[in-house]
């Protein structure tokens, strides 16, 4: 992954716009992502991430960083407990080669399925993450929309439709081969949309790798991350998509990989639906087409990475097993839909 950052430019703004020694600044790449790239400014004892988009990037609602900043700001202005405070954004593409912007380092441990924190973790904690996740989501999906400005980025109306016709489209876009589990699924989404049930702030890339946790004295959740994807829409979409990450014991193997929620412990995601329906009043009647959705967005997302590394534009080894992550999600997705089971 090419993660270098033109060091003396940004050290010059550093200095200009927080007051930091530039002999005194230390820039490093903090991994884990596929999507935007997150940098650790040090200065002193003063700690703040850099965040920017991919390299050979196109302006996109997934890359832009001026409006993840203006996100953020919305958050903070709402209230949302879990959210980084912003503190800068750079139009200025001359600095690091794109926008930027500058945000609250937030200290803690990512949960990842091959992380020591996951091996370490006992059922009965696992248990009490999974309800905190479920409760840091439902925070967000209540978040008064207007007097924070929330409002103001997103189209709720026929957010559904869009969203179902737009992510099929992607991955016609970004096919590098015919799978057909991925095509029948799109077909289906298409001819089975439900009415939206309601409208809410919705994160749109949920799952446990986005959560920074603190684990001393206890284990709680810290702050949410990577607010690239946000948008005001259907809250059922935002839980599919959680759904769709959230592995259990049974799923395959390479879906595991990016979650560690088929850990014992941890819910199952039908006591994620039951738990999400009580606590948030919304009707969860149509929830298998949200899951179908979030499945068939993550084999999508994936296959458009792969592209990006078969046309030499994306440099990470990681990249080159997507293939067989969209595969396997459009295997459980039609999977889902013949038993009606999620």
């Amino acid at each position: 992954m090419n993660t270098e950052l033109p060091i003396e430019p940004l050290k010059s703004r550093l200095k200009e716009q927080l007051d930091w020694d530039p002999d005194h600044i230390e820039i490093k790449p903090l991994s884990g992502g596929y999507s935007n790239l997150t940098f650790l400014l040090i200065s002193g004892q003063q700690k703040l991430a850099l965040r920017r988009p991919p390299h050979g990037y196109k302006i996109s609602t997934a890359h832009d960083m001026v409006r993840e900043y203006k996100v953020l700001q919305s958050l903070e202005k709402a209230a949302y407990s879990k959210s980084p405070k912003p503190i800068y954004l750079d139009e200025n593409e001359a600095i690091v080669g794109a926008p930027f912007f500058i945000m609250e380092f937030i200290e803690g441990k990512i949960l990842r399925p091959q992380s020591s924190l996951a091996k370490e973790l006992k059922p009965a904690q696992f248990q009490s993450l999974s309800i905190q996740f479920l409760d840091s989501l439902l925070e967000l999906h209540q978040l008064d929309l207007q007097q924070s400005g929330l409002i103001k980025l997103g189209k709720p109306e026929g957010y559904v439709e869009r969203q179902v016709s737009g992510w099929s489209n992607r991955y016609k876009n970004a096919k590098t081969q015919p799978i057909g589990e991925m095509e029948k699924t799109s077909d289906w989404l298409l001819k089975n949309l439900p009415k939206s049930s309601a409208t809410a702030f919705i994160h749109n890339d949920y799952k446990y790798d986005n959560l920074v946790l603190q684990t001393d004295p206890s284990l709680q959740i810290k702050s949410v991350l990577d607010w690239e994807m946000a948008t005001v829409g259907d809250p059922l979409m935002d839980l599919g998509t959680s759904l769709a990450y959230w592995a259990e014991a049974d799923d395959p193997a390479i879906l595991k990989q990016f979650n560690a929620s088929y850990l014992p412990g941890n819910l199952s995601r039908s006591e994620i639906i039951a738990y999400y329906e009580k606590t948030s009043g919304f009707s969860t009647e149509n929830m298998l087409f949200y899951y179908v959705f979030g499945l068939f967005k993550v084999g999508v997302i994936a296959q458009q990475i792969f592209k990006r590394f078969q046309l030499g534009q994306a440099k990470d080894p990681r990249f080159a097993a997507l293939i067989e992550v969209v595969k396997a999600a459009g295997k459980l997705a039609e999977s889902s839909i013949q038993s009606e089971k999620i």
